[in-house]
């Protein structure tokens, strides 16, 4: 399997992220607005809330796996304040090609949906996120946007409500309501690291499908999936390569496999072997 440098890679995602990634100016010919939407106080405390990002024409923005040469979307909450933890509901993203080169994620418009527990629910949450994403159209670029807002009441604007639920909508289903049952790996080493294969119910996946699998640690190097089928099983192999590029011990219960379709997508958390 044809691998591009992870440490090339990584040594370039840093220094654009880091170092060259403009903030938004209002009117910046990638990004047309950008807004958090308030949507509303669950029982236990939790607000649901959402990023929202309006791209120009011909703009696309990557999901949380961009794909092997895209840049993964990151988010610094340290100045925001009464936040616990947060949880992010990525909408099923678009597969998209550009000359040769397959991008994971959304045209138009991403409405993000994040689920935020406050660390004293009876208080509003201060919202104060720098999120550094990859913009396309020909080319790819890093951008740094500021998104700042309190989070007071029970419920937002309803049309935001109703714009955070519509992307709620769209999450990928669980493996188990897909009907993916229990899905198989195996792995083995190789020099830079290891190849990981997963078994899949084949009558479940359209020949078109796209398969991506992440792990915790993002670090790690991942090569798009290699598909070839046996019967009525459908077989996805990966490498995978760590920064020290050599093999390494992988729990296979932290493997995150996505099978993204035109109309669908199947979210199925950690394998067995």
């Amino acid at each position: 399997m044809k691998k591009f440098s992870a440490f090339a890679f990584s040594a370039l995602t840093a220094f654009t992220l880091a170092g060259a990634a403009p903030t938004l100016a209002q009117g910046f010919e990638s990004v047309r607005d950008t807004q958090i939407l308030n949507g509303w106080r669950e029982r236990d405390g939790t607000r649901m809330a959402a990023f929202r990002i309006d791209l120009n024409e011909g703009w696309k923005t990557y999901w949380r796996a961009p794909g092997e040469t895209g840049i993964p979307p990151q988010f610094d909450w340290s100045r925001s304040r009464n936040v616990a933890s947060v949880q992010f509901h990525w909408p099923r993203p678009g597969i998209h090609d550009n000359a040769g080169v397959r991008t994971i994620g959304y045209k138009d418009a991403l409405i993000l949906p994040v689920e935020i527990t406050p660390i004293d629910p009876s208080q509003p949450v201060h919202v104060n996120v720098q999120m550094k994403l990859g913009v396309c159209e020909e080319v790819c670029i890093p951008l740094t946007l500021d998104f700042t807002d309190d989070l007071i009441g029970n419920t937002g604007p309803e049309a935001q409500q109703t714009d955070i639920r519509l992307a709620m909508a769209q999450k990928p289903q669980s493996g188990r309501s897909a009907g993916m049952g229990q899905v198989q790996c195996t792995s083995s080493p190789i020099s830079d690291g290891m190849v990981l294969t997963a078994s899949l119910p084949g009558h479940r996946i359209g020949n078109d499908d796209v398969v991506v699998f992440e792990l915790p640690d993002q670090k790690i190097w991942i090569s798009s999936a290699q598909l070839t089928r046996e019967g009525n099983t459908l077989l996805a192999q990966v490498d995978m390569v760590p920064p020290s590029a050599t093999p390494f011990a992988l729990d296979r219960s932290q493997v995150r496999i996505t099978v993204i379709g035109e109309d669908r997508a199947v979210d199925i958390q950690g394998c067995h072997g």
